[in-house]
C-alpha cells in the first residue's frame, strides 16, 4: 500500500500487509480527540477506503491515572461527548472502554480480538509513557500499525534531532510549511460502521466520572468546558476580537489577549491546522497573524521537538550544560525566602503577583503565558535547589493546568528554570547565575499588575526585597 510512505506524518510501528480476513480499520484515538481535521483519522479512512472496510475509533478510558485528576477528566469527557456524534454523522464507529488501571494496551488488544481489524492506526504523543504504549501495542498485534503525527503542522520526525532554539528550528519549519500547512481534508468513508455483533462500549457522559478511581480534590475548572464545539467557538471569538492587536496584547495578562486554546490543543479537541488556517484567512493585520503563527507553529513545535528528542524533558538534566553549570555554581547561594511545596501550592508567599498567578491556575485551570515565566522563575529563587524547583514546577503545572502534561508546559518550565532554548544573560546574579532573571518590578512595568492581582487575589501588591531590574 503505497500511501504508507507518501506522508512523513506516518510512522510504521509494525509493517506487513493488511490482514486479509480483517473486518475493519481501527483508529486508536489517544491525543487527537476530534472527529475532523485529524490526520490520524484521515489515514485510517484512507486505508479503510482502499480496503473497502469500515472505520471504528477506539478510546481507552483509564480508570486510574498517576497525575490527571477530576479537572482533566471532566474536560476530556466533555470533549468525547462532542466527538461521539460527529463521528457517527460520518459513518464512523466509536467504542470507549474503561481500563481497570492506568494501562490502555490490554484493552486495545482485547478490542482487536473482538473486531478483527485489517490495520490499526494511532496518533503520536511524544511524552514517554504514550511512546511506550505504542511500542508495546505494535509488538503485540498481528496486523500493520501506523502511527500518525496528528498534532503538529510539520511532522516532528522531519526535524531529525533536538533543536537548540527557536532560531534553529524556525528556518527548518518555514522551509516545509508549504508542504504541510494546507487543509487536512475530511474524507467520506465508503463503508459505514455497522457492527455485526454487539460490541460493549461506554457512552461518553459525565456520569462516567463516578466510576473512576482518580484524584477528586482538584475540581473541574469553572467557566471552561471541553469539546470541539467549544474550541471552534473560542477560535472564532479570538480571530474576530483578539487577533487584531495580538502582537502587543498577548503579553498583557490583565486583559488576556491570547487565544485560550492551549487546553483544546492539548486534548486534541482542535488541531493546529484548523487554528492556523483560521488565522491566515482572517482580516487581522499581517504582523498580528505572523506573531500568532510564530507561537502556534514555531514555538509550539519547538516544545514538541524538545520532548520527542530529549529523554530528560521533565527534569533539570534536560537543560543545556551551560545553564546547569551556572545554576550549580550558585546552588549554595543564600535564598532570602524559602517556601515548601505545600505553601506554594496554597499561594501563600510574600509576593502578591506570584500568589495571583498561582490562584489563576488553581481556580481556572489556566495561567497566562507571561506570568507563567515569572511564576516558574520565582520557584527557582525560593527552592532549596534548581532540581527541586524544576520538580515542584512540573508537579504544580501538571496537577492544576488543563494543558498540563504537555510539551509546551515542560519546555516553558525548562526555559524559565534551566535556560532551555535561551542564552546566557549577564550580569551574573545570585541564585540564577547566567539564567535570565525576572523581578517583580521589571515584570510589573510591562502590564497592569495591580489589576491582575486584584482579579485573582484581591491583594495589595507586595514588592520583592530585591529591587534590581531585569537587564
Amino acid at each position: 500500500m503505497q500511501w504508507w510512505s507518501e506522508d512523513a506524518r506516518i510512522a510504521i510501528r509494525r509493517g506487513g500487509s493488511p490482514a486479509g480476513d480483517g473486518r475493519c480499520v481501527i483508529y486508536w484515538m489517544q491525543r487527537a480527540q476530534r472527529a475532523f481535521d485529524n490526520p490520524a483519522l484521515e489515514t485510517a479512512i484512507r486505508a479503510a477506503n482502499q480496503l473497502r472496510k469500515p472505520v471504528v475509533v477506539f478510546f481507552a478510558l483509564l480508570a486510574k491515572h498517576p497525575v490527571a485528576n477530576l479537572r482533566h477528566y471532566t474536560f476530556m469527557i466533555e470533549g468525547l461527548m462532542d466527538t461521539a456524534p460527529r463521528l457517527k454523522s460520518r459513518g464512523i464507529g466509536f467504542v470507549i472502554r474503561m481500563t481497570p488501571g492506568s494501562d490502555p494496551v490490554p484493552a486495545l488488544l482485547k478490542f482487536c480480538d473482538d473486531v478483527k481489524p485489517a490495520v490499526l492506526v494511532t496518533d503520536e504523543n511524544p511524552v514517554r509513557k504514550s511512546a511506550r504504549w505504542r511500542v508495546r501495542a505494535a509488538a503485540a498485534i498481528r496486523v500493520p500499525m501506523l502511527s500518525v503525527d496528528a498534532d503538529v503542522i510539520v511532522p516532528s520526525v522531519l526535524l531529525q534531532k533536538e533543536q537548540y532554539a527557536a532560531r534553529t528550528i524556525r528556518p527548518r519549519i518555514r522551509a516545509m510549511l508549504g508542504d504541510y500547512l494546507k487543509p487536512v481534508g475530511n474524507l467520506k468513508p465508503l463503508v459505514s460502521w455497522k457492527s455485526s455483533a454487539p460490541i460493549s462500549s461506554l457512552q461518553p457522559s459525565l456520569d462516567v466520572l463516578k466510576r473512576l478511581h482518580i484524584d477528586t480534590s482538584v475540581g473541574a475548572a469553572a467557566g471552561i468546558h471541553g469539546g470541539t464545539s467549544e474550541a471552534l467557538a473560542k477560535l472564532k471569538r479570538f480571530v474576530n476580537e483578539r487577533l487584531p492587536g495580538y502582537s502587543t496584547r498577548r503579553n498583557h495578562p490583565e486583559v488576556d489577549g491570547t487565544s485560550g486554546l492551549s487546553p483544546y490543543l492539548h486534548f486534541g479537541h482542535i488541531g493546529p491546522h484548523t487554528v492556523a488556517t483560521a488565522a491566515l484567512e482572517s482580516d487581522a493585520p499581517a504582523h498580528d497573524r505572523d506573531s500568532f503563527l510564530e507561537e502556534l507553529i514555531v514555538r509550539r513545535e519547538l516544545a514538541v521537538n524538545f520532548v520527542r528528542y530529549n529523554p530528560a524533558y521533565d527534569r533539570l538534566e534536560g537543560c543545556a550544560r551551560w545553564a546547569r553549570n551556572t545554576l550549580n555554581a550558585h546552588a549554595r547561594d543564600e535564598r532570602p525566602y524559602r517556601y515548601p511545596e505545600a505553601q506554594l501550592e496554597r499561594a501563600v508567599t510574600h509576593d502578591a503577583l506570584w500568589n495571583a498567578a498561582q490562584r489563576q491556575m488553581t481556580q481556572s485551570g489556566w495561567m497566562h503565558n507571561y506570568v507563567r515565566m515569572y511564576w516558574a522563575k520565582k520557584i527557582l529563587e525560593w527552592s532549596r535547589s534548581p532540581a527541586q524547583a524544576f520538580r515542584i514546577a512540573v508537579c504544580l503545572n501538571d496537577r492544576y493546568e488543563l494543558d498540563g502534561r504537555d510539551p509546551n508546559g515542560y519546555a516553558g518550565i525548562a526555559w524559565a528554570i534551566g535556560g532551555k532554548h535561551d542564552r546566557a544573560w549577564g550580569p551574573e546574579r545570585k541564585i540564577y547565575g547566567l539564567v535570565r532573571y525576572m523581578s517583580y518590578q521589571s515584570t510589573s512595568r510591562k502590564f497592569d499588575s495591580k489589576r491582575y492581582i486584584e482579579r485573582w487575589s484581591g491583594a495589595t501588591p507586595t514588592m520583592d526585597r530585591e529591587s534590581e531590574t531585569e537587564r
